[in-house]
């Protein structure tokens, strides 16, 4: 069953620009659109269905992404990939980062964000557009404002690799893992 998709919430350069690598690109190009989530497609059980969609976007040498966010409110979050492939950046901490973690998947891959790790979405290419569904707790709250006061994630992923943001002290190297094959049965551990 196909869905329809309509009035997204649209994130623009301008409002991601504190966490990029380079500001400047947000001042050429403000209005550019990076992302569309579509909130609440389907609600079952005390969790909601989004759907976000990035297209493919070199914001200077960096990889488009979302602005990221952790969940203040002490829930997990579960993601699908639908069409195209993304890097989940995950790390656990800001002041102090204990521990960093990329995620690379792809379509029918599953990627849970533990409660108490903060991440970001990137779409790692130039030509094809990530299409992704995500399923969290209604009562999620997301708080963007660590990365914004860090600038950012603490790595960047760009197209000479990762980079490390400066903002952070004592940074993890990034451990990578793979992706769930499928979607756990029981989603309980959302709520």
């Amino acid at each position: 069953m196909e869905i329809e998709l309509k009035n997204p919430d649209i994130r623009k350069i301008k409002d991601i620009e504190n966490v990029l690598l380079d500001e400047r690109i947000a001042k050429a190009v403000p209005e550019q659109e990076l992302y569309y989530m579509y909130r609440g497609i389907k609600e079952e059980k005390g969790l909601r269905y989004d759907i976000t969609v990035i297209p493919p976007f070199l914001m200077g040498d960096e990889f488009v992404k979302t602005k990221g966010h952790f969940h203040c409110s002490g829930h997990a979050e579960l993601y699908i990939v639908l069409e195209g492939e993304a890097i989940f950046l995950m790390q656990k901490g800001i002041d102090e980062v204990e521990d960093v973690c990329a995620v690379k998947a792809v379509v029918g891959d599953v990627v849970i964000v533990n409660k108490d790790y903060g991440h970001v979405t990137i779409n790692p290419s130039a030509k094809d557009t990530l299409k992704m569904a995500n399923w969290v707790s209604n009562d999620c709250v997301s708080d963007y404002e660590p990365f914004e006061n860090k600038k950012g994630a603490s790595y960047f992923y760009t197209i000479k690799g990762w980079i490390k943001n400066n903002n952070y002290k004592d940074v993890p190297e990034i451990r990578f893992e793979e992706p769930l094959k499928e979607i756990p049965e029981n989603l309980d551990f959302l709520k």
